[in-house]
């Protein structure tokens, strides 16, 4: 059953990336590892909850039904042995569009999230978002600029960009099982499973 072996594979590995998005956005909230004395001192783009609804939420529906591919009756469509596995082959397509997208989100949020740099108490004792232009990402001697909280400039900068990277290839392993779930609807699995009573491919 390859299309579905496919898909188990691509389940087990959006679980952890999944639990890893949320996490990475929830210490989004605790900006340089500390608790913020306001709420408003967070970076905006935090409460936008990529990494938690977009990579997180959003990605374990669509895990959870790669995983359960594989062991889908294939008897299920009135006795069909080819249509049921075809109908969650293709059922498995939506359920990636819904995961591409909520990937997707992520990481728009976290290349902003990026670009616009951490919100930070500045020399002027004003808190703000000095670096709304990107340009600190090549220069680090304007992250002196931020005097607090300690380190925030790196916090956000490390976890904004491991969000990107995951939600990067959520998106990829979403693509691919769209196309894995696009041959397994024309094609069918590999072979029937044994309660069809063939062994040939459907």
């Amino acid at each position: 059953m390859c299309s579905g072996g496919c898909a188990k594979c691509l389940g087990i590995t959006l679980i952890p990336l999944a639990v890893l998005c949320l996490l990475a956005n929830i210490l989004l909230f605790f900006p340089g590892g500390k608790v913020a004395d306001d709420n408003d001192h967070i970076s905006k783009e935090v409460w936008f909850f990529g990494g938690i609804l977009g990579s997180g939420v959003l990605m374990i529906f669509p895990a959870l039904v790669f995983l359960g591919l594989k062991n889908n009756d294939c008897c299920g469509c009135c006795g069909n042995e080819s249509c049921g596995k075809r109908f969650a082959m293709f059922s498995s397509i939506l359920f990636a569009a819904i995961g591409f997208v909520g990937a997707g989100y992520s990481f728009i949020i976290s290349a902003v999230g990026i670009h616009n740099g951490p919100k930070c108490k500045t020399v002027s004792g004003i808190w703000e978002t000095p670096f709304n232009g990107g340009d600190y990402l090549g220069n680090t001697s304007l992250w002196d600029q931020c005097k607090e909280p300690a380190n925030v400039v790196p916090w956000n900068l490390t976890l904004f960009s491991l969000l990107l990277i995951m939600s990067g290839v959520q998106a990829v392993l979403c693509a691919i099982q769209a196309i894995n779930g696009l041959i397994g609807t024309i094609c069918g699995e590999c072979k029937c499973c044994g309660c069809c009573g063939g062994d040939g491919p459907v």
